[in-house]
């Protein structure tokens, strides 16, 4: 292992840990911590260790070995420059990455799991579902790979990124300021977690918010509205493997009820909620819901 890899596993992991348990006690002695879904999010927690040593697999392997062996260069992290390349292409890439887990189905069914608690917590950081190698989401970091960056250290820059935002989960630390033009805070990272309609969909950056404020999808935690957690239809289970393959299963479901090709790519590629037999619940189709439902404004 290189030492950063050694860092993360002996020092940051441990520590992480700690510091989540910590906050569940401070939480629980103020009278509002959920140890049973803190007990979900520790299992997901091992078993995705389990399978990252035990079934190092993806989808995106054979993509994965091309990429590889056509790089356009071997680019080495020995200077500002080059670090601030692989720190810029990363967030970029995960800012897909991240979008693409809330947008596409494949890949909502294992992101979802990381959205299942109704407490927002540091504890629910590490709930982040353990198929996510498998389903092949790193085919959004390929660009940095084709480019030149070594596989292993894109991969330690994405656990160090995922290591920032183990912070940013907690609801008692408030708005930073001007840092929240630039980072990814717990107040953006709020309305992230919150399943309230006109929050759905938005702060999918890493470290950095940039990408969300480029590109349309930053929205500020409001005063007047506060952040209702978990999923759109709570998940009221502390059944642990059906938190983890909740979604998969029902995909399964749907997808031998499908009736056609054309119905089985939206049920794989299309935002969670899709239907092929009529109105669903998109974000979008929820939004213009709630919006005919207005009562019309006096003219």
């Amino acid at each position: 292992m290189t030492p950063i890899e050694k860092f993360l596993l002996l020092v940051a992991a441990p520590c992480v840990l700690g510091l989540a348990l910590l906050e569940g006690l401070v939480l629980s002695a103020r009278g509002g911590y959920d140890w049973r879904a803190c007990g979900v999010s520790l299992f997901d927690f091992v078993l995705r260790i389990f399978v990252t040593i035990f079934m190092p697999l993806t989808l995106a392997a054979p993509l994965l070995h091309w990429v590889t062996e056509h790089r356009l260069a071997r680019l080495q992290v020995d200077d500002v420059a080059s670090f601030m390349a692989l720190f810029l292409g990363l967030e970029f890439c995960y800012y897909w990455l991240h979008r693409a887990g809330h947008r596409v189905r494949w890949f909502w069914c294992n992101h979802a799991v990381h959205h299942s608690p109704n407490q927002l917590n540091l504890m629910a950081s590490l709930r982040i579902g353990a198929l996510g190698k498998l389903t092949g989401n790193i085919v959004f970091l390929l660009p940095l790979i084709w480019l030149g960056f070594d596989t292993r250290l894109v991969l330690t820059a994405l656990t160090l990124n995922l290591l920032y935002q183990f912070w940013i989960h907690a609801t008692w630390i408030p708005k930073l300021g001007w840092l929240e033009y630039v980072l990814n805070t717990p107040s953006a990272h709020r309305v992230h977690h919150a399943s309230n309609l006109a929050y759905l969909d938005a702060n999918y950056g890493g470290v950095l918010i940039i990408f969300d404020r480029l590109f349309g999808t930053y929205v500020e935690e409001r005063a007047d509205l506060p952040c209702r957690y978990g999923l759109i239809h709570p998940i009221t289970t502390y059944n642990p493997l059906r938190v983890e393959f909740g979604q998969w299963l029902q995909l399964a479901r749907e997808l031998l009820a499908a009736r056609s090709l054309r119905a089985a790519l939206g049920l794989l590629f299309k935002p969670p909620g899709w239907s092929p037999d009529g109105p669903g619940e998109t974000t979008e189709e929820l939004r213009q819901r709630a919006a005919s439902a207005r009562p019309a404004q006096p003219s």
